[in-house]
């Protein structure tokens, strides 16, 4: 299921071309992807591209009796500094993680990936360069991209513009759901190190980039290593594998991916009423790359905790007795693991989550 869709009524012969949209191009692109999509092909998948629908065996994938979890999302303003630096290559692997690690956080396991990409003038190399970015996010996740659905929409978007989503689902076995429900006070927060900004606050980012008139060619003033954009640039993290890997040790209570709103808005949302959480911003270092937002854009540390993951991708909640378990399988995985705080009884009119320390910690 991977279709060039034509967003217009028909028009006959070459007129559709010079109206904008470009059928040969569109085909020209479905054949470019198909042996790329084919490479994501994981236990499971049934059939290829070229359906009006794809299809995937669960039981195959070795589940019994499992839930299924959906999650979509896209890359936001993100999308906009690729464009400027033109560089397509990693905005995929953005895509397919801002989608499958809202599955992990579930106990879900990625199982199959679908995107919808919108363009005002089909580039097929522009376009095989995003979903080459796709299948790399599939391959670190361990999902199938088993269709998709590329629109060339003259009139709705500029020449050069164009906009992504992303569609994940899920399996986790009935019992194994990781709902927030048995986080306890007592519970101990380990932060997961993010690769960078990963995909959210991008708005304001640009916004900052645009009042310094910067260059997102010149090398970035807190990693003189690469340019500007290639740092901004820097692909979401995905956490699947790790995660997936914790939760099979039980000792996981819940898990909270750090997206947009940040910290302060993402723990809340796997805490148990009457309990809050606190954390201590000293407890990892703040990346460069926040350090120059909150110089050059007039932050202050809450603001940043409200916006950006400050260096933290995913949280997990882990129990007291087996923190370092989960900890050590973590690390094994891959990550750079802290413990930033601690799950406690929540007083009436108390926040649902504290960050402590970020004047002294993030301005020294």
């Amino acid at each position: 299921m991977y279709h060039f869709a034509r967003r217009e009524e028909a028009i006959s012969g070459d007129r559709y071309k010079v109206a904008g949209v470009d059928i040969d191009a569109g085909n020209a692109l479905v054949e470019a992807i198909k042996p790329l999509a084919k490479a994501t092909a994981r236990r499971g998948t049934v059939g290829g591209l070229g359906g009006f629908g794809g299809l995937f065996d669960v039981r195959a994938a070795g589940y019994d009796d499992p839930l299924l979890v959906a999650a979509t999302d896209g890359v936001g303003t993100k999308l906009k500094v690729a464009s400027v630096v033109g560089r397509h290559d990693t905005i995929g692997i953005d895509l397919v993680a801002m989608c499958v690690n809202d599955l992990v956080v579930q106990g879900a396991e990625p199982l199959f990936f679908l995107d919808y990409f919108a363009t005002g003038r089909l580039s097929v190399e522009r376009a095989r360069d995003v979903v080459s970015g796709i299948v790399e996010g599939c391959r670190l996740a361990n999902c199938a991209l088993i269709g998709g659905e590329t629109a060339e929409m003259p009139g709705m978007y500029g020449a050069d513009d164009y906009d992504l989503a992303g569609f994940a689902v899920g399996a986790v076995e009935r019992g194994q759901v990781l709902t927030g429900e048995a986080v306890r006070a007592g519970d101990v927060l380990l932060g997961l190190a993010s690769s960078g900004l990963h995909s959210n606050g991008f708005s304001l980012v640009r916004t900052i980039v645009e009042e310094m008139r910067a260059d997102y060619a010149e090398p970035a003033p807190f990693d003189r290593s690469r340019s500007l954009g290639e740092a901004l640039l820097e692909p979401t993290r995905i956490y699947v594998a790790s995660c997936l890997a914790a939760c099979r040790s039980g000792g996981v209570h819940a898990f909270a991916h750090i997206t947009g709103g940040g910290i302060v808005e993402n723990v809340p949302r796997v805490l148990p009423a009457g309990l809050c959480a606190v954390i201590d911003a000293a407890s990892w270092p703040l990346p460069p790359v926040y350090r120059w937002l909150m110089d050059r854009g007039g932050l202050m540390p809450a603001e940043l905790a409200r916006v950006f993951n400050c260096g933290i991708g995913m949280i997990a909640v882990a129990a007291p007795d087996a923190v370092d378990a989960v900890r050590a399988i973590l690390e094994q995985g891959g990550e750079t693991v802290f413990v930033i705080g601690r799950v406690i009884p929540r007083d009436q009119g108390a926040a649902a989550v504290t960050v402590t320390g970020g004047e002294r910690a993030w301005r020294s």
